[in-house]
This record gives structure tokens, sequence and C-alpha cells, in this order.
């Protein structure tokens, strides 16, 4: 159970920030016995590995600051962030067995010839493409109200949740009990808001008709 509720966390925050997650996988793995990761999966905490996570985090650190280039790098992120997550939730969840996330039933499906418990990784894509998708719907409304002087602000916030969820799964990932559905919510109150200023926007636009009887 911990070990599912780690790699849920993990998704969500990989839906925010692609690489914190990844890098916070393999260091610990690396360097702790914190994250026991499955063969499947200690590429993660290889040494080429970790400088090219760190690398892309850097990457991406910068490109989310400025507008328009985020909106750029959301676009991007599309691919990225929900592939990170499927990783990040199948190696969290790869110290159980598959009954323990599925139920019995499910064991003889799990796996192919690497090892690879696919059902995890899938919902790990899933929870992640949530995420980034409510992230980048929110960001364009935020840069378009504050004529883009919100970003970095806003993008620092994110990477921050991201940092904060992805240690809080690995360390205390009871935590996650509490800490996804706030962020489900947080999330559908942002794609609710970004619909509802959307919205106001076009109406804003649409040029108000004459009333007929009233002179000019």
């Amino acid at each position: 159970m911990f070990a599912t509720l780690t790699g849920l966390g993990l998704a969500s925050a990989a839906g925010l920030n692609a690489y914190i997650p990844l890098l916070a996988v393999g260091l610990l793995a690396r360097f702790t016995d914190l994250v026991p990761l499955g063969d499947a999966w200690l590429w993660l905490e290889h040494p080429v590995t970790l400088v090219t996570l760190g690398v892309l985090l850097v990457v991406e650190f910068a490109a989310d600051k400025f507008p328009a280039v985020d909106s750029v790098n959301d676009v991007i992120q599309t691919v990225v962030r929900p592939t990170s997550g499927g990783i990040v939730f199948g190696a969290g969840a790869s110290t159980v067995e598959l009954s323990e996330i599925t139920g019995a039933a499910s064991g003889a499906v799990a796996e192919d010839g690497t090892g690879v418990s696919w059902i995890p990784v899938i919902a790990g894509v899933v929870v992640a493409l949530l995420f980034h998708v409510a992230k980048a719907m929110a960001r364009v409304v935020t840069n378009g109200v504050s004529l883009g002087c919100s970003a970095p602000l806003v993008s620092l916030l994110e990477d921050f949740v991201s940092l904060v969820t992805s240690l809080l799964a690995i360390l205390v990932p009871l935590l996650v009990l509490v800490l996804f559905p706030v962020m489900v919510v947080g999330g559908a109150l942002l794609v609710r808001r970004t619909r509802r200023t959307r919205a106001e926007r076009r109406a804003a636009r649409v040029p108000e008709a004459p009333d007929p009887g009233h002179p000019r």
C-alpha cells in the first residue's frame, strides 16, 4: 500500500514538473535505502541518468519562467510529463506485488519480459496527464490576466509543490491520502476558473447590440 501511495504522489508531482520526481527517486534510490527500486527501474539511479535529468530540469526551470515560452514548453511537456508520471508510479510501485494494487486476478497479465508491471505505469500516465492539463490551462489564463508578469511566481510555486509532493510521497506516503485529494480539488477549481475566465473574456469582446428603441 505504501509503495502505491508513493507512486500516486510522484505521478501527481510529475504533472507539474516532469524532472523533480524523477530526480527525487533516482537520488534517494542511489544514496539511501528509502526507495528500493525493482530491477526494471535501476537505471533511474545511474549517474548518467541523474546528470541528464539535472540538465533537463535546469532547462525546464528556465523556460517555464517566461511568458509565451512557458506555453510552448507546456505543449512539449504534454508528452514528457505523463511519461515521467508513468515511470515514477511504476518505480514507486515496484516494491510490491501487483495484486496489492489491482487485486490478485490481474497478476497474470501484469508483466512482460522486462519485469515491468504496466497497470501502475498506465495509472501514472493518466494521473500526470490530468495534472498537466490543469496546469497548462491555468497558466494560459494567469498569463493573460497578468500580461505575463505572474509567470515566474506561478512557475516557482508549481516547482515547490512538485518538490514537496515528491518528498512527502517518498518519506511520508500516508500523507498522500490527504494531499492527493487536495491537489485534485485544486486542479478542478483551476480548470473551472479557467473556463469561466475564458467565457468572460469572450463575452467582453462581443459588442453589445444597440437598442432599436433608443435614439442614437
